[in-house]
């Protein structure tokens, strides 16, 4: 008898419980940011969804590569997670290279792009800059997208945008017009 595999509801479940305690930086449960970043990958292969649900279990939970893999895992969504993953970048207070870093690797990518886009969205934005005015919020996400969006088909960052921010798909035509 095989060993069941890893499916996209274990990994939405797994994100749930990994990320239940968390907040984020408005007090807002941190669960929601990384099932919003799956739910926009529902266009792709699992490994790229499962990849977007765990996102940030390597940064924000002690669960390792080893036990991702010990509960079935595989190997390509692993390495996608660890590729969006900061403290793995040779240098991780250089957003702008681990942006260029992601950037070389198609399926990491377009995690990238639908966590960039979570994190974008308008009403996200106005209330961090209600809670720190002098504070620009996400301007290193708005310079990210250039590089993030023309490192994949259009048609692919146009996918995700429609389900998670379509606020952005003006900006996308800007950046990468047909």
């Amino acid at each position: 008898m095989s060993e069941p595999r890893f499916t996209v509801e274990t990994a939405m479940v797994l994100a749930e419980v990994a990320h239940n305690r968390q907040k984020d930086k408005l007090k807002r449960p941190y669960r929601e940011h990384v099932l919003a970043v799956g739910d926009a990958l529902a266009d792709f292969d699992d490994d790229i969804r499962i990849a977007g649900y765990l996102h940030d279990i390597a940064e924000d939970t002690p669960i390792t590569r080893q036990a991702l893999l010990d509960m079935g895992v595989t190997e390509r969504a692993v390495d996608i997670i660890e590729r969006v993953t900061r403290r793995f970048h040779d240098d991780p207070e250089d957003y702008a290279a681990g942006i260029l870093y992601v950037a070389e690797d198609h399926d990491a990518t377009l995690v990238k792009i639908a966590d960039n886009a979570h994190n974008s969205l308008p009403e996200r934005v106005r209330a961090l800059a209600e809670k720190w005015p002098d504070k620009p919020p996400v301007t290193r996400y708005a310079e990210a997208r250039p590089v993030l969006y023309t490192a994949v088909p259009r048609e692919e960052v146009r996918l995700i945008l429609e389900r998670i921010n379509p606020y952005l798909l003006p900006e996308l035509d800007r950046i990468a017009p047909e």
